[in-house]
C-alpha cells in the first residue's frame, strides 16, 4: 500500500528509508530505472522504499515567481497518475513536498539534516550524477556524500539512460515528442501508452445534441500533449479496454473561455460514465484542433474523426 505524505512523515511513522529524489514527471524509462534501484536496495536492507517529490514543479514556482510564465514546463502526469505510477513501480511511500518560498530559501544543509536525516530517518540515497539542491542550488554530490559519513547514509549516483540509439531518456525528451504529437516516440520513452486519467464531468451535453455524447474530464492547464483529436481506448468502464475517438484542447468552436479540456466519445458503446475514474490512453493523432465556422462543419469533421478512429481500430485492434 502507498503511503502519501504532503510534507514529512509525523515522528511515530518515520522508518528507515531508501529514497530518491525528482520531480518524476511522466515516470518514463529513466525514472523507472531509479525506481527499481531504489525498491532493490530497500529488500536488501530491509527499509522502506520511498521518493520525494515536489509540487509544483520548482521550475514552475521560480517562473511564477519572477514572471515568466513561458519557463514553467508543461505537465506529463498530475499527481494522480505520478502517484498511481510511483506505486506500480514499488514504491511504499512517497513524500509529496511544497516547493515554496521555504523550500526555495532552505540551505543545503538544512535540507539534508531537516528533510532526509531527521524527516525521513534515510539510510540510502539515489540521486542523479547532476543533482542539485538547496537554496540556489548551491547543494552536490559532494556535500551528500560528506552528510551521509556524519549522518549514517549511503549515497549512490545513477548515470543518464539512453535509449537503443544512445539518446537520453529525460522528461523534456517526452515533452517534445508530446508537443508534436510523436506518440510512438512518447510511448518508447515513457514504456507505456501516454494517457490521461480522472474523474468524468458534467459538461455542456453539446456532443450529445451532435449525436457523440462525449465524457469530459479536467486536465492540467499545461498539459505536456499538444491540442488535438486523438484515437484513443479508454479503460475503468467495462472489463476490456473500450475504443474511442477524443479531443484535447479549449473547444475553439463553441467556446472562449481557453479552459483545456479532454473530451472522449466512445465507439458503439452506450456507458453512463459521470464520477467513474477512467484512464484515457492516446493511440494516434489523427489533426490539430480547429475552429470551425458553424456547429454542421463542426458534426461533419467530429463523423470523419470517428470514421478514421474506427480504420484505425480495424488495422491494429485494441
Amino acid at each position: 500500500m502507498l503511503r502519501i505524505y504532503r510534507y514529512l512523515p509525523p515522528p511515530a511513522e518515520r522508518a528507515p528509508c531508501a529514497l530518491t529524489i525528482g520531480n518524476f514527471d511522466g515516470v518514463h524509462r529513466g525514472h523507472q530505472a531509479m525506481l527499481a534501484r531504489v525498491c532493490q536496495a530497500a529488500r536488501e536492507r530491509g527499509l522502506t522504499p520511498s521518493v520525494m517529490t515536489f509540487e509544483p514543479h520548482p521550475r514552475e514556482y521560480f517562473a511564477a515567481l519572477h514572471r515568466r510564465p513561458e519557463l514553467a514546463p508543461t505537465r506529463i502526469s498530475g499527481l494522480r497518475d505520478k502517484l498511481a505510477a510511483l506505486a506500480r513501480h514499488g514504491v511504499s511511500q512517497v513524500v509529496v513536498e511544497r516547493f515554496d518560498a521555504r523550500l526555495a530559501e532552505m540551505s543545503a544543509n538544512s535540507f539534508i539534516e531537516q528533510l532526509l536525516v531527521e524527516g525521513l530517518r534515510t539510510r540510502w540515497l539515489l540521486v542523479g550524477e547532476d543533482f542539485r539542491f538547496g537554496h540556489k542550488r548551491s547543494g552536490d554530490i559532494e556535500l551528500l556524500r560528506e552528510a551521509g559519513m556524519r549522518h549514517g547514509f549511503e549515497v549512490q549516483t545513477l548515470a543518464d539512460v539512453a535509449d537503443q540509439h544512445g539518446h537520453r531518456i529525460s522528461s523534456s525528451e517526452v515533452r517534445t515528442a508530446l508537443a508534436v504529437g510523436d506518440l510512438d516516440r512518447a510511448r518508447h520513452l515513457l514504456g507505456h501508452p501516454f494517457h490521461i486519467s480522472g474523474h468524468v464531468i458534467h459538461g455542456q451535453k453539446l456532443g450529445r445534441t451532435l449525436g457523440f455524447p462525449t465524457m469530459n474530464l479536467r486536465v492540467a492547464q499545461r498539459c505536456a500533449a499538444r491540442s488535438g483529436i486523438y484515437v484513443v481506448q479508454v479503460h475503468g468502464l467495462a472489463g476490456r479496454p473500450l475504443p474511442g475517438v477524443a479531443s484535447l484542447g479549449v473547444r475553439p468552436t463553441v467556446e472562449d473561455r481557453g479552459r483545456v479540456l479532454l473530451e472522449a466519445h466512445l465507439l458503439d458503446e452506450t456507458v453512463n460514465a459521470y464520477g467513474k475514474l477512467v484512464r484515457v490512453e492516446f493511440l494516434h493523432m489523427l489533426r490539430d484542433e480547429e475552429k470551425f465556422p458553424d456547429l454542421p462543419s463542426l458534426t461533419a469533421a467530429i463523423a470523419e474523426d470517428a470514421r478514421n478512429a474506427r480504420a484505425y481500430f480495424a488495422v491494429h485492434g485494441l
